[in-house]
C-alpha cells in the first residue's frame, strides 16, 4: 500500500509547483507556456504535476487565486499602523511592482484575461468577476474600518473610492507595460494618486503631544 500523503505535504507541494509556474509565466507569458515548461522548471514528472492541476488554465487560475489572496491580506486590520499608513505602504508596494513591470505577471495576466473572455461561461470567467468584486469589497471594508476607528473621514462613498483606486493602479500597470516606466512617470503618478486619495479620505493627522 502506498504511504498516505498528509494535507500539509500536498499544500506545500502545490505551492512549490505554483512558484515554479510563476517563474515560467513571467518569462513566457500565458499563451506560450506549456505544462512541460512547468514540469521542467519544477523538476517534476508529468504525473506529479497533473496530480494537482488539470491543464494550463487550471494552473494559472490557481496561481492567480494565490496571488490575490496575498494581495488581500494587505487590507486586513493592522493595530501597528494607522489606516493611512497601511494604505500608503500598499501603494508604495504597487509602485515598486509597476517600476519592475517587465519582471511581473502582467503579460500573462493580459493574455489569460483575453483568452478567458472569449470562452463560454466557466470557472475561470466566474473567478475573474469574483476577484474584482473581492478586491473592491476588501478596500471598502478597509475604508469603513478606518472610519470607525476615526482614522479616516472620507468625503466620498467608500465604494467609489475603491473602484477609483483599482482602476488607477490597473491602468498605470497596463500603460507602463506598454510604454515603460520613464514614459508613464510612475513616481509622479503615484504622488498624484496619494494626493487625490488624501483629499478623498481625509486621514486624521496624528500630532505629537506637547512636551
Amino acid at each position: 500500500m502506498a504511504p498516505r500523503v498528509s494535507e500539509d505535504y500536498k499544500n506545500r507541494k502545490r505551492l512549490e509547483l505554483l512558484r515554479a509556474a510563476k517563474q515560467v509565466f513571467m518569462k513566457k507569458g500565458y499563451t506560450r507556456t506549456t505544462m512541460q515548461d512547468i514540469m521542467d522548471e519544477a523538476g517534476v514528472s508529468r504525473g506529479a504535476l497533473y496530480a494537482y492541476f488539470d491543464n494550463i488554465e487550471h494552473v494559472y487560475r490557481e496561481l492567480l487565486r494565490h496571488e490575490d489572496e496575498q494581495e488581500l491580506h494587505f487590507f486586513d486590520p493592522d493595530d501597528t499602523s494607522t489606516a493611512w499608513q497601511q494604505l500608503t505602504s500598499w501603494i508604495q508596494k504597487q509602485q515598486k511592482e509597476i517600476e519592475a513591470i517587465e519582471r511581473s505577471l502582467l503579460l500573462a495576466n493580459s493574455e489569460f484575461f483575453l483568452s478567458i473572455h472569449s470562452q463560454p461561461e466557466n470557472e475561470s470567467r466566474r473567478y475573474l468577476t469574483d476577484r474584482y468584486q473581492r478586491m473592491a469589497e476588501a478596500i471598502v471594508d478597509f475604508v469603513q474600518t478606518g472610519t470607525a476607528r476615526m482614522e479616516l473621514q472620507p468625503r466620498l462613498p467608500a465604494e467609489s473610492i475603491a473602484l477609483y483606486l483599482i482602476s488607477f493602479i490597473d491602468g498605470l500597470m497596463l500603460d507602463t507595460f506598454q510604454l515603460g516606466p520613464e514614459k508613464t512617470r510612475v513616481s509622479a503618478q503615484i504622488d498624484v494618486l496619494l494626493f487625490s486619495l488624501k483629499e478623498m479620505l481625509c486621514p486624521v493627522e496624528e500630532t505629537a503631544s506637547p512636551s
